[in-house]
This record gives C-alpha cells, structure tokens and sequence, in this order.
C-alpha cells in the first residue's frame, strides 16, 4: 500500500500537466455530444441500418424488415455511465525508446489522459497489467478494479510505475516470453458488461494474440492502440552497433552501415508490419498507432475527430472507411 501511495504521488504531476495541456482541450470538442460517441447497449434508439454478417440478431427490427424486404437492426444510443478498461502490455520491449520518451511513457501520457477523461464524466475505470516477466507467477496479471475519479487514475498510473520484482534471466539469458494472450484470455472472461477496452500494447508478442482479442471486439467496444518507436521501423547508419532484445536479452553485434544487413532489416519490417495488419484485420479491431516521437495531444485531437465522425456517419459498429482500411495504418499518419 505505501508503494502504491508514493507511486501515486509521483504520477501527480504527469496527470497535472495533461489536465492543462490535453483535457480541457478534449473537453471543450467533447461537450454536448460526447454521449454519442459510444453506439452500443443503451436504452434510446439512434438508428436503424441494414443488417451485417455477426450482428446481435436481437437487435432486428422486424417491422421495418417486412416493410423494406430487407433485414434491418436497431442501434441504440450507449448509456451515459459506461466502463472502461485499459489491458496494458507492461513487458520489457516496451521500456524503450530511441529519444526523450519510452513506449512506457507514451503509455502512461495515453492511459492518464483517457482515463481523466472518462472519470470526469462519471464513468468507472479499471485496468489488467501484464507483467510477463515478474519473479512470482501470480504478479504476472494484476487486475485494478473500476473506480470512479482522479484517485482511481493515480492508482491506475502508479501500478504502472511500480511494476513487481523481476524474475531471474535463464541459464542462457533469456527472460519470460511475452504471450499477449494470456492478458486478453483473462479480460474475455472477466469483463461481463459491455465496456469500451483499449488493448494498449507494442504487439511485440509470441503469435495466437488474435483468437482471443477477435471474440473479445465481438462482445465490446475494443480499440487496439499500438505503441511504436521510430527506430523499430528504419534502423539508421550507426556503424558497428550492439543492439539486445528486451524480451528475450539476446545480444547481437550488427554493422549498421552493411547495405545487406540494412535491406535484410526492411524486408523483416516490413514483413512484420503485413503480418500485424493481417492479425488486426482477422480479429476485426481498430486500430491507433500512437509513437514515442509524435505530440501526444495532436494524436488524441485526431483519435476523438475520428470517433465524432463515427457517430454521424450511423454505417454500423466499426468505425469509417477513413479509419478501417487499411487495418494496421496509423490513426495519426
């Protein structure tokens, strides 16, 4: 508990600064219609649209079905009060960052910001930290139960800057496997109510992630937000380099300034960056590329403008084409 307290206490300032910088700047777009954003389970009816392959079969309209001789559901205006929760990818790949700022603390910037702003509206926070290399086995996935107000966000950002004690690297160096989905296999079976979720990760992660996070975006309102360093993408002329994997502690000499070393360094980008594509695009998510060298806030205006014009286009559950295709490409680009 006094960990907890001193961590919260050092998150005080960061959520400080975004409350100038960020919130009321968010506030001030969201206010009037900010109920709107979320279609999903309420009571007041916004829409009717024509009926899509997995759709609740529910929510058909037969009256107007009859009449239209083709099949059309309900949509309905999300409460106000809804839950959201963060599922954070706390593994070793993302304390790094090739300037001023991590992938940890981009997440922490866009956890705090979400989070205040959901909190100051009533709604109910809660997170699942994944820490896949704590010393003890049932520190590995910590669970924040919903809260409501600023209290439950410092809390939120403290288990965040308090991660559990590390385990011991193997006989060959190497460190606990990143298996992302054991975190979202944990979510799919405790989030009961419909919630907003944003799976807050570099996707840097053993494969079969994608199974588990589909059948949770078919249950919620699932955003995947993908924690990106610009050196992870083009890796620039640094001469002879030793670089180390952060989830497995492998090291490796490498001469940056090999044309062959460097086009062998594209390829298997570029060839991951397909890969993830097809992952989201199987599981059916949306998603937001945030990087450690963007401004934070403008990558947030563009995430709510995006949402905004979600709700006025009435097209169905996702999101717009402006957004959906291709799956994979930065929300910010």
């Amino acid at each position: 508990m006094a960990e907890t307290t001193t961590g919260a206490s050092a998150a005080e300032p960061l959520l400080h600064r975004l409350e100038w910088t960020v919130l009321k700047r968010l506030d001030g777009l969201l206010q009037g219609d900010y109920r709107t954003l979320w279609r999903g389970a309420g009571l007041d009816l916004a829409d009717l649209r024509e009926y899509q392959h997995a759709d609740d079969v529910r929510h058909i309209d037969w009256n107007v079905t009859a009449r239209l001789q083709q099949p059309h559901v309900r949509q309905f205006t999300e409460d106000r009060e809804l839950s959201a929760w963060f599922l954070l990818d706390l593994s070793g790949s993302i304390d790094f960052g090739s300037s001023d700022r991590t992938k940890l603390g981009l997440s922490e910037g866009f956890v705090a910001a979400l989070a205040r702003l959901l909190t100051r509206h009533g709604n109910r926070v809660g997170a699942i930290l994944y820490h896949p290399g704590a010393a003890d086995p049932r520190q590995r996935l910590q669970v924040l139960p919903p809260g409501l107000g600023r209290v439950q966000v410092l809390q939120l950002l403290a288990r965040m800057r308090n991660p559990p004690k590390p385990a011991a690297r193997g006989r060959d160096g190497s460190a606990a496997p990143t298996r992302l989905g054991d975190l979202l296999g944990l979510a799919e079976g405790m989030l009961r109510r419909r919630s907003l979720v944003f799976v807050v990760s570099d996707f840097i992660s053993d494969p079969g992630w994608q199974t588990p996070l589909g059948r949770l975006a078919r249950r919620h309102e699932v955003l995947a937000v993908r924690l990106v360093d610009p050196l992870e993408l083009a890796l620039p002329d640094f001469g002879l380099l030793t670089v180390e994997d952060a989830e497995t502690g492998e090291q490796l000499l490498v001469d940056t300034q090999d044309p062959g070393f460097r086009q062998r360094f594209e390829a298997l980008t570029a060839e991951h960056e397909d890969t993830l594509q097809a992952q989201w695009q199987q599981a059916g998510v949306d998603v937001l590329e945030l990087a450690t060298d963007e401004d934070l806030l403008a990558a947030l205006l563009r995430y709510v403008a995006l949402r905004r014009q979600r709700a006025r286009a009435a097209s169905g559950h996702r999101l717009p084409a402006a957004l959906c295709t291709p799956v994979g490409v930065t929300a910010a680009a």
